[in-house]
């Protein structure tokens, strides 16, 4: 019955969290009872009843989708520690080298090195049990390295030049996990920022880092979010808010059981007002899209990079009665403009959303922006009417490629076997005295290039079983130089000036420091085509304003408004009886017509434009198999024959950005529609949402407005 209480607990735990939740299905549960019930009395050998119910939960949660997922009691913990910004232990950095645990640097103040442990220890054994040439994993090692704060350990050191072992007495206490990498000057007046999570502590981290950069006199600020999978909203939130204006939203949240959740900026910011780049890549996840995507829609500052992973989606834990943790999938994350930037998964093959990193490799999108197809039909528009895309991660305001320069088979090798990082830490610990002469990474790295490093790195491998390929290896010269001086700096020096070494060649950094030294750091509005009709500034501030209030409605309302417009329209006693109906296929911010068109065409000629240079030509849609994607807006538009004979459309239903109450619109500012209308013979219909329509807007003498003008609450009073 264990199997049971855990099952029903689980059960409890989903419907408490909610009000809105609905009941549980009872049939269901009485068909999980009987099922229990046959296992536990009846079947024909014992079965371990926890395993079955671990088994059981990560069955059902596997049918969802790929981030809904169970944690045994010990999972979670370890999942835990780098978010909660802590963990108790003894304070070092180390690494496992040839079934030996090399200290690389005690935590600073920490207590090892209070005690007098040093880099370049070897401990070879724990309350007096050998952890060193027992083949330990690095999971048990830690086990016994790491337990309450104020407990003791004893630690048996090897150190070189020491004949005899040394013993040191360690009383372990709360170690810190930071959150930033790097925090330093990279030019004059341009600071830079490295974040790896976003954890308990990252806001406070932050805070600390701007305010000792902007003693230094910094003015514009590099935020560098590449490699960074996320960690907790608030976090995100926090660090966004130093950024954005006080009530500008960062983030929304919406699910089938969870409201609407609005998170604005408070305005106490304090860096609201420099230029801001931020550095992403296809690692930058969840949090660090929350971070861009409010940057990129408020045009607050410019993203570079490539694109982010595509993670858009809420979990709720929820705790079990023996530790274990359930993390369900509650809700999306839209950003300000609306976009949810989950990408696509099919519920129950988790295979292939995981492989979707290996297939963007495949497909080229690391090294050429030319390979990177964005869902056009999911098209919104940032603070300053800048088209962006939702479904599939966050693409940057400017590409740079993967780095390939360099990288040979030999080079490959070496690295994926691991022996840069083990010859790193050898050369590391054999020449510690010398290298302790070094404090700065410029000066680390003069005297490493006076090493010959790349030689002695080719024998050392060679002894591993890596055979030596001179041509390869001095093809590769330069990557393998940036990556052991990398290593060797970071042994001696810590992850900053690691980072500030790897920055100095990092085509990516460099971007952002061409695109500050431009002065192109403040996203601009796109330049509007010329067009029939003149637009003037009214007609802009229109757009901008209607882009900014449909980011403050959630996908479902905008879909619901749809459904409930069309509805009402279908009723029109013209509609009704017409034959052949103008439509289109609308964009991912316009009224939803795509279910609409499914409906009705099977009773009605429907007929969808299509960009021909710089008209609209007008085809059959014969059906969902018979579309291609355009070129314009790359919307779905039929491949038939153009139909020529506008005396036989009854009917026509415009889209617009508004429509004012005197019939008028307003486009996109293309002049499609205002080249098309004046063909028409039909009766036509405006639609749009109740938040776009406007009191006035400007028109010339050869405009032709619409018949009627409906949103969702349907058909409008004209002044006509």
């Amino acid at each position: 019955m264990e199997m049971m209480k855990k099952l029903f607990t689980i059960i409890i735990c989903i419907c408490a969290m909610t009000a809105q939740a609905q009941k549980p299905n009872n049939e269901a549960l009485r068909k999980l009872q009987m099922a229990e019930f046959a296992i536990t009395n009846l079947y024909v050998d014992k079965v371990d009843e926890d395993k079955l119910v671990e088994e059981a939960i990560i069955k059902m949660l596997a049918q969802l989708d790929p981030h809904s997922t169970y944690n045994n009691a010990e999972e979670v913990k370890k999942m835990n520690e780098p978010l909660q910004g802590n963990f108790e232990g003894i304070g070092v950095q180390f690494q496992m080298i040839e079934d030996t645990l090399l200290v690389i640097q005690p935590v600073s103040n920490g207590p090892s090195e209070k005690v007098g442990i040093l880099a370049g220890d070897r401990i070879v054994a724990v309350n007096d049990s050998a952890i060193a040439g027992v083949k330990m994993s690095t999971e048990d090692i830690m086990s016994r390295l790491r337990g309450p704060k104020d407990s003791e350990v004893k630690l048996t050191i090897v150190r070189r030049g020491v004949e005899d072992q040394l013993y040191f007495n360690v009383k372990r206490d709360k170690i810190p996990i930071l959150s930033l990498d790097a925090s330093y000057m990279i030019q004059p007046k341009i600071g830079y920022i490295r974040i790896n999570r976003f954890g308990a502590t990252t806001a406070e981290e932050f805070a600390e880092a701007l305010k000792s950069l902007q003693k230094k006199g910094m003015k514009d600020l590099i935020l560098d979010l590449q490699g960074n999978g996320g960690g907790y909203l608030n976090a995100a939130i926090d660090l966004a808010n130093e950024f954005l204006k006080q009530k500008e939203l960062i983030v929304y949240t919406e699910g089938r059981a969870a409201r609407r959740s609005d998170f604005f900026a408070k305005g106490t910011g304090n860096f609201k007002n420099g230029r801001l780049i931020i550095l992403v890549d296809e690692y930058s996840a969840s949090a660090s899209e929350i971070v861009t995507g409010a940057i990129q829609d408020w045009d607050r500052g410019v993203v570079v990079g490539r694109r982010t992973f595509g993670k858009g989606l809420v979990q709720r834990p929820i705790d079990l009665p023996d530790g274990s943790m359930i993390r369900l999938t509650i809700a999306r994350y839209y950003t300000p403009s609306g976009r949810c930037i989950q990408k696509p998964y099919v519920k129950g093959n988790d295979m292939n959303y995981e492989m979707d990193l290996v297939k963007r490799y495949e497909h080229g999108e690391f090294f050429s922006q030319d390979s990177i197809k964005q869902d056009h039909s999911t098209i919104y528009y940032t603070a300053n009417g800048r088209p962006v895309y939702g479904g599939g991660g966050i693409m940057p305001d400017i590409f740079v490629p993967q780095d390939t320069t360099g990288v040979t088979s030999y080079y490959t090798a070496a690295v994926s076997r691991g022996l840069t990082i083990q010859f790193s830490f050898q050369y590391t610990d054999t020449h510690r005295a010398e290298l302790q002469k070094y404090d700065t990474e410029a000066s680390l790295l003069q005297y490493l290039k006076r090493q010959n490093i790349l030689e002695q790195f080719a024998r050392f491998a060679e002894k591993k079983g890596l055979k030596r390929r001179n041509i390869l290896m001095y093809k590769s010269q330069k990557l393998f130089e940036k990556n052991l001086y990398g290593n060797i700096i970071y042994n001696m020096l810590g992850i900053e000036a690691y980072i500030q070494y790897l920055n100095q060649t990092d085509k990516t950094v460099l971007k952002a420091l061409e695109v500050l030294e431009k002065g192109e750091s403040f996203p601009k509005a796109p330049e509007e085509t010329v067009e029939i009709k003149v637009n003037d500034e009214g007609n802009k501030k229109r757009r901008k304003q209607i882009a900014q209030e449909k980011s403050r409605h959630t996908t479902t309302e905008l879909t619901e408004n749809s459904i409930a417009l069309l509805n009402k329209l279908e009723q029109h006693p013209l509609f009704i009886a017409a034959k052949t109906v103008l439509l289109y296929y609308s964009l991912g911010d316009e009224v939803q017509t795509h279910d609409f068109i499914e409906k009705w065409y099977r009773q009605k000629d429907i007929l969808l434009p299509v960009v021909k240079g710089d008209i609209l030509e007008l085809r059959r849609y014969t059906g969902p198999q018979n579309l291609q994607t355009g070129e314009a807006y790359h919307i779905e538009e039929p491949t038939g024959e153009a139909f020529t004979d506008y005396t036989q459309i009854d009917f026509a239903i415009i889209p617009g950005v508004s429509f004012d109450k005197n019939g008028n619109r307003l486009g996109r500012g293309k002049g499609y529609y205002d080249r098309l209308l004046p063909q028409l013979h039909s009766y036509n219909v405006g639609i749009c949402f109740d938040f776009q329509v406007s009191d006035e807007i400007p028109t010339e003498s050869f405009d032709k407005p619409m018949h009627e003008v409906w949103t969702e609450k349907g058909k409008i009073s004209l002044h006509q």
